[in-house]
């Protein structure tokens, strides 16, 4: 059964959903049960590998940091914005960081967490050389913006998915 239907629950609602927003009729059954089952084997085909974490302490670390770090960029941001730059001409830039993070889940929470953070955003990742190329919105000089993306951030990950 689970080669001919490998998500049931999956082509079982997108079948309901294609009847929900057709009329009812045999020919619209049909289709939207081969378009749910088309789905249902697309979906066995790009089934990624299981995500093995193993330090489940440092992701509930994480989850008290990251919402700290959004909270205080957002008032950074907001503040810049509101002042004008009355505090020192803002300037934004492009960062180099190199990762040694390799694991996919890993980087895409990365991407996530750096992404969500006003301020910063994850423009490219080098596989082959593990660089992450970050904009920043306000680029102090002097900022480590390495050191703090490697230390708050990757090597936490680095624990989870190790």
């Amino acid at each position: 059964m689970s080669r001919i239907v490998p998500h049931p629950l999956l082509s079982f609602c997108l079948a309901v959903l294609w009847l929900m927003l057709t009329r009812f009729s045999i020919g619209n059954l049909l289709l939207g049960t081969l378009i749910a089952l088309t789905a249902g084997w697309a979906m066995g085909a790009l089934e990624p590998e299981r995500v093995r974490m193993r330090r489940w302490d440092q992701l509930l670390r994480l989850a008290f940091v990251v919402p700290l770090d959004i909270l205080k960029s957002n008032a950074a941001v907001a503040w810049s914005i509101i002042s004008n730059g009355r505090g020192g001409l803002r300037q934004s830039g492009f960062v180099r960081i190199p990762l040694t993070l390799r694991n996919p889940a890993g980087l895409a929470l990365l991407s996530i967490i750096i992404t969500a953070t006003p301020g910063t955003a994850w423009l490219e990742y080098d596989q082959d050389s593990g660089v992450l190329l970050l904009h920043v919105f306000d680029l102090h000089e002097g900022s480590d913006w390495p050191g703090f993306i490697q230390t708050r951030y990757e090597a936490p990950l680095l624990e989870i998915f190790r």
